[in-house]
This record gives structure tokens, sequence and C-alpha cells, in this order.
């Protein structure tokens, strides 16, 4: 039985950065709580960051709005990054001068970024890495290396009975 979650989405298009550049930026904020996404796009020195806790803002006010027209409740400090994509737009073709009266063209990327914001199931659902699996694999190599001690020692042993014959 699927659990249904409601995003909440804000859209800043035709902006004058290139993808991958905008892409640096929303990996470090995609699936971590909103405040947290808040504080790292505010301090992250990158032009396009301030665009991107703009609309981080907007898709929270979003949630709030939305949530409030439909009469549903939802807990802010709940609320975490689920999806953050940076699309290509259209590029602009530019002309630069070149030597010899000749001209190099060149393209302007514009990228179309997509936040979408979702509530938490619970606050205890973040996914971490379990610290028991890590303990088990542990034994499982002693036990191989005792295994291939025990073959050495019969080999060893094999050959001081042939020498002593």
């Amino acid at each position: 039985m699927a659990v249904e979650t409601k995003e909440y989405r804000a859209e800043a298009k035709f902006q004058r950065v290139s993808p991958q550049k905008a892409r640096l930026v929303l990996d470090l904020i995609k699936g971590r709580g909103v405040q947290e996404a808040l504080e790292t796009a505010a301090f992250t020195k990158k032009r396009i960051a301030p665009v991107i806790h703009k609309l981080l803002v907007s898709a929270v006010d979003n949630a709030k709005y939305v949530s409030g027209e439909r009469g549903d409740d939802v807990d802010v400090d709940n609320l975490y990054v689920k999806q953050a994509l940076a699309n290509d737009g259209p590029r602009m073709k530019r002309i630069r001068p070149a030597p010899m009266g000749r001209a190099y063209r060149y393209q302007r990327r514009l990228t179309h970024i997509v936040l979408s914001v979702a509530e938490r199931a619970t606050s205890e659902s973040r996914v971490e890495e379990p610290k028991a699996a890590g303990k088990t694999a542990k034994p499982a190599k002693k036990a191989k290396s005792a295994a291939a001690s025990k073959v050495t020692k019969k080999a060893t042993t094999v050959k001081k009975a042939s020498k002593k014959a």
C-alpha cells in the first residue's frame, strides 16, 4: 500500500547560468531538510546560490499556501527538498569578433530550475548507513583467513612428512 506524499514545487525559468553550474549548488541541498538547505544556499559562494535560496523560500511558501487552501496540515519543520533539477533552457547564439575580420560563434546557456519540497513521513525516517552491517563483515573475513591458514598448515605437514621418509 503506497503512502501518498504531497509535493510542493517552485520553478525559476530562463536563468542566465549553465545547468552544470546550477547543479553544483542543487546537489548540495538535495535530500536535506528545508532549514538546513536554506542555510546551505545562503552561505554558498556561487552566483546562482541566491536565486536557489529565493526559489526554496518560494517552494516553502507554496507549501504553506496550498496546504491552507486544501485544509491540510503541513509541518514546515518536517519538509525536505525532494527534487532539485536544473534543465537546459534555450541557448542564445552570439558572435565574438575574431582576428582578420572573422567571427567566432558561442552560445550563452540558460537554465530552468525546478525545486520540489515534500513532507517526511516521520522525522526519524532519514536514511543512514547501518552500523551493524560493518561489524558483521569483519568476522566473515577472519573466518575466511582462518580457513586459509588451515590449508597452509596441512600443506606444510605434508612437506615435513615427505622429508622424513
